[in-house]
Order: structure tokens, then C-alpha cells, then sequence
């Protein structure tokens, strides 16, 4: 009984770590770099969607190594779902209805939807461990990320022209810290790999917690999904919030929705390649 409350008070600090890590340190420096590049909200939605991802990519792999390939899927699948899930949160929450109805946000959000589609049809047939579809993935990953990047220039190359004419006009302002853009950089990359480690610590707590409770498989990857989508509910919401305070709303909603797109292709597409590859290989 004693070890379990260990491990469980071990986990809740693990998991409020990862908050206080992508609230405080990572959405920072997202928009530092985002700043000093002039980057698109598009373009901060993507960068954010593959930093959060990192907790995914350990906890599946580490999944996958020790034999259990079913919480690999099961992780990847509820990590998808719960993105969608806080997505729409904090979009009512921030009282942004309105704006995912522009046609590109609606196609992007059809596209997360297949994210879900994928893995629930993978479970359904037992295919989750074939080898042909690592090279299928990987097309999908690129056929996806090119109609997110045309139907954004179709749809909303008007709004992102005026917010990078907003950035020109702040360029002054921040011209001297565009020296800083290779800390920025540096920094950004050290905070995934500190998430990848307490996304290590963390899934290796639930596990054990699991084990003790005699939790089955399928329900130790639904609940790493919760875990490991925590980064992501937080950029979400500071997202939006952040172009709240510059009378841009729309822009938070494009960047946080290609921070959901993002992430739930990535932890589709190439974190279960990288599960399928290490399976083949120790199996």
C-alpha cells in the first residue's frame, strides 16, 4: 500500500511538472521564436504540435519495447482523441465558435478527425503491427501536411498577409533580439527533451501503478494518452489567449488548431512507425 501512494504521489508531481514545463517554459519560447522569425500562426501551431508530441513518442516507444505494443495504440489513439477533445474546449472556452467555421480550419479539423478514424480501424482489424504501413504513414503524413499548408493559402491567406504586415510593424521593436534566435532555438529544443524525460519517469509511474492494480494493457495506453496530452491542452489555450490581447482571435484559432493537427499526426503517423520498426526489430 505504501509503494502505491509513492507512486502515486510520484505521479501527480511528474504530471504537474509537465504543465508547469509547457505553461511556463515552452509556450514562452515558442513565441520568442516566433517573434524574432516572424513566423505564422500556422507555422507556431506546427513547430508547438511536434514539441508536444515528444511525451508521446517516449511512452510508445518505451510501450513497444517492453512487449506492451497494445498500450502503444491504445496510447496513441486516446492521445488523439483527448487533443480533439481540449481543442474544442478551449475553443468554446475562449468563445471561438465562430471562427472554426472558415473553410480551412474545417478541412484541418476533418483531417484530425481521420487521425482518430486510423487507429480505431488499426485496433479493429489487429493490423497496428504491420511493417507496409510505415511507408504509408509516411505519405500520409505528407499528404496531409500539403493540404493543410494549400487550404491555408486558399482560405486564409488574406488574414495571415494582414498579421504578418502587424509583425513588420513591430520588427523594430524586436530586431535586437533576433541575435537571440539560435538560444531561442537551443532552449526550445532542451525543453522537448526534458519533457521526453518526465514523459519517461511519468509513463514508467503509471505503469507500475497499473501493474499493482492489475490494470488491463489497453487501459494503461488510454490513460498514458491523458497524460501525455497535458502540453497540449496548455498551448491550446495560451494560443488563444495570446492573440485575444492583439484583437486577433482568428489567428489563435489557426494556431492552435495546427498545433492539434500536428500533434495527433505525429503521434499517429510517426510515433506508430517508429512502435511498428522497434517491434519488428525485437520481435
Amino acid at each position: 500500500m505504501q509503494e502505491i501512494l509513492v507512486e502515486l504521489i510520484k505521479f501527480i508531481f511528474l504530471a504537474l511538472m509537465i504543465v508547469f514545463i509547457a505553461k511556463y517554459i515552452l509556450v514562452g519560447l515558442l513565441r520568442r521564436l516566433a517573434e524574432t522569425l516572424g513566423l505564422k500562426p500556422r507555422t507556431v501551431g506546427n513547430i508547438t504540435g511536434f514539441a508536444t508530441s515528444t511525451p508521446e513518442i517516449l511512452t510508445v516507444s518505451f510501450s513497444t519495447g517492453t512487449g506492451l505494443i497494445g498500450a502503444g495504440i491504445f496510447n496513441i489513439l486516446s492521445s488523439n482523441i483527448i487533443n480533439f477533445l481540449q481543442y474544442l474546449f478551449s475553443i468554446i472556452i475562449n468563445k471561438n465558435g465562430k471562427i472554426i467555421k472558415n473553410t480551412a480550419i474545417k478541412i484541418d479539423i476533418l483531417l484530425v478527425l481521420i487521425t482518430i478514424i486510423i487507429p480505431i480501424f488499426l485496433i479493429k482489424f489487429q493490423i497496428q503491427t504491420q511493417t507496409v504501413l510505415v511507408p504509408i504513414f509516411i505519405l500520409l503524413a505528407f499528404l496531409f501536411f500539403t493540404i493543410n499548408k494549400n487550404t491555408h493559402k486558399k482560405y486564409l491567406s488574406k488574414e495571415e498577409k494582414e498579421l504578418e504586415e502587424e509583425i513588420q510593424k513591430e520588427e523594430k521593436k524586436i530586431h535586437g533580439k533576433k541575435r537571440k534566435t539560435f538560444f531561442y532555438i537551443f532552449c526550445l529544443i532542451l525543453t522537448s527533451y526534458l519533457l521526453f524525460l518526465i514523459g519517461d519517469r511519468l509513463s514508467s509511474s503509471l505503469e507500475t501503478l497499473c501493474h499493482h492494480l492489475e490494470i488491463s494493457e489497453e487501459m494503461i495506453g488510454i490513460l498514458l494518452g491523458f497524460v501525455t496530452s497535458l502540453p497540449e491542452l496548455i498551448t491550446f489555450f495560451e494560443s488563444q489567449k495570446h492573440y485575444a490581447k492583439q484583437n486577433n482571435s482568428k489567428a489563435g484559432v489557426v494556431e492552435a488548431t495546427n498545433n492539434l493537427l500536428s500533434s495527433n499526426i505525429v503521434t499517429l503517423f510517426l510515433v506508430q512507425s517508429i512502435s511498428i520498426i522497434i517491434f519488428t526489430i525485437t520481435n
